[in-house]
């Protein structure tokens, strides 16, 4: 670019041969390039993302209105010395857009009975939905959760993969017939014995937990499958309110280099991971591509199925999370399988200025991947 030289974050490809078949499509401000196989028999018509595209709208016309369009612009922030203004604002946002949604789900009390919340692995889904039912319980209206997991088959029931193995992640998984009529007969107030699954044992326990909604409560439903419309097909759709999270993160490093939000969230569970459940990065980084697969078969096709979708990312969070994140990786050996993600991972990093964690708020969101947060059991 004239006298300009940028070097490329990623691999870029050198040959056209290498190059799936694609479409571009125009959409919004841009186009959407489509690597959909092309009349090929059993896929399904590429959908246009329209709320999806709406978020990251909303998010960067934020940007803009901070005039923050590249990271750099972020660690000058830091540099002199306004990260805590950076934070509050940052944080503020995020507690409006909950307060909205809060709002919105009483303005449509009279039909909703239950609030459906579905997102990608590492969302921050947790204290997302701890800090939404802190704004309905200002609002008179107390959530009740409910699990999809205690609706887990036992073991044996379980259906299998391709490759034998069992695959928790199928909607068939579940025990569906007893879930939908329990959530029919719970939104007509009437009493239930919820099962209760024992994951050491891999089968239903012979304990139930009674429950019962009250007129001033709302059934709260947090799971993979969450806002796939097999779930609950015979049940009023007015009756749901479906909310999709994940971390849209939406700064790129320049005007050639996005960071891909799914390399946000790989660092968010990789500093949980080591720090809170004793796992390695060599072990979360196994685990990655099967959590992907299951984000791809049961999450991401269904984000478009919601009535509002809440982006987690935190403008100043790789700022914060890069120490956690490095003294993680150290942990990655030369001889590891996975040591050119280390050193990708790596380098992402350093474009980011490192940020004092100890100002964080007790019910951010990065909490849940940092420590320190008020809703840690």
């Amino acid at each position: 670019m004239g006298n300009t030289i940028i070097k490329a974050l990623y691999p870029a490809n050198n040959r056209s041969s290498k190059i799936d078949n694609f479409r571009l499509i125009p959409f919004s401000s841009g186009f959407i390039i489509d690597f959909t196989e092309i009349n090929k028999e059993g896929v399904k018509p590429f959908t246009l993302p329209q709320k999806l595209a709406e978020t990251y709208d909303k998010t960067r016309k934020w940007l803009d209105n901070l005039e923050l369009e590249f990271v750099p612009d972020v660690n000058k922030y830091i540099a002199s010395g306004h990260s805590m203004e950076l934070l509050s604002i940052a944080e503020a946002l995020q507690e409006k857009e909950i307060s909205d949604i809060a709002d919105t789900i009483i303005q449509q009390r009279r039909a909703v009975q239950v609030i459906l919340i579905s997102g990608p692995s590492s969302s921050g889904k947790t204290t997302f939905m701890r800090r939404l039912s802190t704004q309905l319980r200002v609002n008179g209206l107390k959530p009740i959760p409910l699990s999809l997991d205690n609706y887990f088959l036992n073991r044996e029931q379980t259906p299998r993969d391709k490759d034998g193995k069992y695959d928790f992640d199928a909607l068939q998984a579940l025990d569906l017939k007893l879930m939908q009529q329990q959530i029919k007969d719970l939104i007509k107030g009437e009493t239930v014995e919820t099962p209760i699954f024992d994951f050491v044992s891999g089968c239903r326990s012979h304990k139930t937990k009674t429950m019962q909604l009250k007129p001033d409560e709302i059934l709260l439903i947090e799971g993979i499958h969450a806002l796939n419309p097999s779930l609950l097909p015979n049940i009023s759709r007015n009756l749901f309110f479906k909310i999709y999270i994940s971390a849209l993160f939406e700064l790129n490093i320049d005007i050639m280099n996005r960071i891909p939000t799914t390399e946000v969230r790989m660092i968010r569970r990789m500093v949980r991971d080591d720090r809170f459940r004793g796992l390695n990065p060599d072990t979360t980084f196994n685990q990655w591509d099967n959590v992907r697969k299951g984000e791809i078969k049961s999450v991401f096709k269904y984000q478009e199925e919601c009535d509002v979708m809440f982006n987690s990312s935190l403008l100043y969070e790789l700022n914060v999370l890069r120490p956690f994140a490095e003294a993680s990786l150290e942990k990655v050996s030369k001889d590891s399988p996975h040591y050119a993600t280390k050193e990708r991972l790596m380098n992402l990093l350093s474009f980011f200025k490192p940020m004092d964690s100890a100002k964080i708020p007790f019910n951010s969101i990065l909490r849940e991947f940092i420590g320190g947060s008020i809703y840690s059991d």
